[in-house]
């Protein structure tokens, strides 16, 4: 059986049953949230504890949604993990204005060398939306630019999540 290692964005788990269907094993990680709990750290610990058991190795492909593209980055460039695939939705990499409070939540997540994110994957999808109310259009855009991606436009996606009427992105499997 080929293997298959993932981290489903919330909002997409009906997509983690379809995939395990087609024979593939999928594990989506349940980082910690809000202040004091969601930061660089505490995800990078998650992770290691995947890395250290074989889970994430070179034959990984990784979806990951929103905050968690940029903190995948990250932690595959500064731990030197080779994937194979990585698959973003909405992905940014700056404070994006909402508030103060959002801002010291995440700011442990951006990083400077995001273009180097090529060296550890063999391949990188991005989709992104033109009305994300959460996400400019410009910061995702700059985004997917910076790690050359390729690139696919969602119109009127808002932030393809359950609340945006997204509860399966079907988009998706195609990039298994």
């Amino acid at each position: 059986m080929e293997v298959f290692k993932a981290h489903l964005a919330i909002g997409f788990h009906g997509l983690g049953k379809k995939i395990e269907a087609k024979g593939f094993d999928v594990y989506t990680l349940d980082f910690p949230k809000g202040v004091g709990f969601q930061n660089y750290n505490n995800w990078s610990n998650l992770l290691k504890s995947y890395l250290m058991s074989g889970v994430l190795n070179i034959n990984s492909i990784i979806f990951a949604h929103s905050i968690t593209p940029v903190f995948i980055c990250k932690f595959l460039i500064e731990n030197q993990i080779k994937v194979k695939r990585l698959v973003f939705v909405y992905g940014f990499n700056n404070y994006l204005g909402i508030n103060e409070e959002y801002y010291a939540v995440n700011k442990s997540m951006f990083f400077d060398n995001l273009r180097d994110v090529k060296k550890y994957c063999n391949d990188i999808i991005c989709f992104y939306t033109d009305n994300d109310p959460y996400v400019k259009f410009e910061t995702e855009k700059e985004f997917t630019d910076t790690i050359g991606a390729k690139q696919i436009l969602t119109p009127n996606g808002s932030h393809l999540n359950s609340e945006s009427g997204f509860s399966e992105f079907k988009e998706l499997l195609e990039y298994m």
